[in-house]
């Protein structure tokens, strides 16, 4: 744990409740959570929390006034408990390991929020986790009330402002999802290898989703990642097409693709990577027709992704290509749906390209902060029927942002659709870094284009 980054996105939130109207922000640590008998889950901190904490012990509570006064409520530490659990940080080493002002026990968090409430002309709490607060946050207004104290004028929410603050990453969280890109790339290349070897020596081999699975896990571990950022999605074959597939025991055998999605949460920072291989290491001609259209569709995405473009304009280059590529292939009749500006403006795309091209990447895999430009005029734009609407823009790209770029295409079986190209899914992502003249893919450790996957598969 290291202070001075808590510390200075605590001084920057209390800046920015101060603009707002002053006040204190309380914020909980995330619940622990039963499995089953006496089982837990692995305990997760709050990523608001950890933000502004970098605190990931549970039963925990962080208040901050907005002239910057910060105080922290947590378990005291216990010899007993320490011998089953390990030990605890206690308050009495909070201020100094955490750089917070002040540390009291947990036990005391019904003592002495109602006088900090009674203070504050505005209680600030993040409303999307309201299940964790309303109850006491009632209770310590009802207390203050009773003292003959006075009670905020107003309950804000908290959640937009430090979603504002979470979407412009410092050079701290920068270099962490750079080591965390880092690892799930090596794992991602690893599972390549894995599968290469296994039908080098058995080309009858009948490979689980599990075991790819297996591999992954292990390179996450083995350099200190904690857990994966999400559930891993290993799809073989038809499997594919199925957008939130869970690895499962199917097989993935000679002929088929492999698509993995799976990246680590490495210090409370995710990473999100995306590719599809062949299971013997070499694509057959109808595979490598599609996966080369959805890698200029990434292309054309990353070549528009700079500070100053729109969040969406990725996803409309990348649809561009998709659907010329469609018309090209067959996969769509241009008899029957037009040029490509009549596939994107009617979304007959969307038959086999049904998701956005990408999404916010921090704390959390689909991170938080705004995808509309709320400060700007709504715009007049046509809907897929021609007819005009008023929609709000995208938001403008900073330095500092850290967006996916994840095209793909999913080809089910249909009549029109040529035969050739059926139960193909292939989607291809990357983590990239908005910097001052462009972005940084930091994900690219691992081979992308059909080349480097053929020769890391053979090798």
């Amino acid at each position: 744990m290291n202070a001075p980054p808590y510390r200075e996105r605590r001084r920057q939130l209390a800046q920015r409740l101060h603009l707002a109207g002053g006040g204190i922000a309380i914020l909980p640590t995330a619940p622990e959570r039963r499995r089953n008998g006496d089982s837990d889950h692995p305990f997760r901190h709050d990523s608001h929390f950890h933000h502004l904490s970098g605190f990931d012990e549970p039963q925990s509570w962080l208040v901050l006034r907005s002239d910057g006064h910060s105080v922290l409520f947590c378990r005291t530490h216990s010899p007993e408990r320490a011998i089953w659990d390990g030990p605890r940080l206690g308050p009495e080493q909070a201020p100094a390991v955490l750089g917070v002002d002040e540390a009291h026990p947990l036990e005391r968090l019904d003592e002495l929020l109602p006088a900090l409430i009674a203070q504050s002309p505005v209680v600030w709490s993040v409303f999307a986790t309201a299940d964790r607060t309303s109850d006491a946050l009632a209770r310590w207004t009802a207390a203050a009330a009773l003292l003959g104290d006075a009670t905020p004028a107003a309950h804000q929410d908290l959640g937009p402002l430090l979603d504002e603050m979470r979407l412009i990453k410092d050079e701290h969280e920068i270099a962490t999802m750079r080591r965390a890109a880092v690892i799930s790339a090596g794992a991602h290349a690893r599972a390549m290898r894995y599968c290469g070897g296994r039908f080098r020596a058995n080309p009858a081999a009948a490979v689980r989703e599990y075991e790819i699975e297996a591999e992954l896990l292990h390179e996450f571990r083995r350099h200190g990642a904690q857990s994966p950022a999400y559930p891993s999605i290993v799809a073989a074959g038809a499997n594919a097409c199925v957008l939130h597939y869970a690895a499962g025991d199917a097989t993935l055998r000679a002929g088929e693709l492999c698509l993995i999605d799976a990246g680590c949460e490495l210090d409370g920072y995710a990473s999100d990577i995306t590719r599809t291989f062949p299971a013997t290491g070499r694509f057959d001609p109808a595979q490598r027709e599609l996966y080369e259209i959805v890698l200029a569709a990434q292309d054309a995405a990353v070549a528009v992704t700079r500070p100053g473009a729109r969040q969406r304009d990725a996803h409309h280059a990348a649809v561009k290509v998709l659907a010329q590529g469609m018309l090209d292939t067959g996969l769509l009749d241009r008899q029957e749906v037009g040029d490509v500006e009549a596939v994107m403006a009617t979304g007959a795309y969307r038959q086999f390209y049904m998701h956005g091209t990408g999404h916010w990447l921090g704390r959390d895999v689909h991170d938080v902060g705004e995808y509309l430009a709320l400060d700007e005029p709504p715009i007049e734009q046509p809907d897929e029927e021609g007819r005009t609407v008023v929609r709000q823009p995208s938001r403008l790209l900073r330095p500092g942002m850290v967006v996916t770029l994840e095209p793909g295409l999913y080809v089910r079986p249909a009549p029109g659709v040529p035969e050739r190209f059926w139960h193909i899914g292939i989607r291809i992502e990357d983590d990239a870094v908005i910097t001052p003249t462009g972005c940084d893919l930091i994900s690219r450790e691992v081979p992308v284009t059909v080349a480097e996957i053929e020769a890391l598969m053979r090798g």
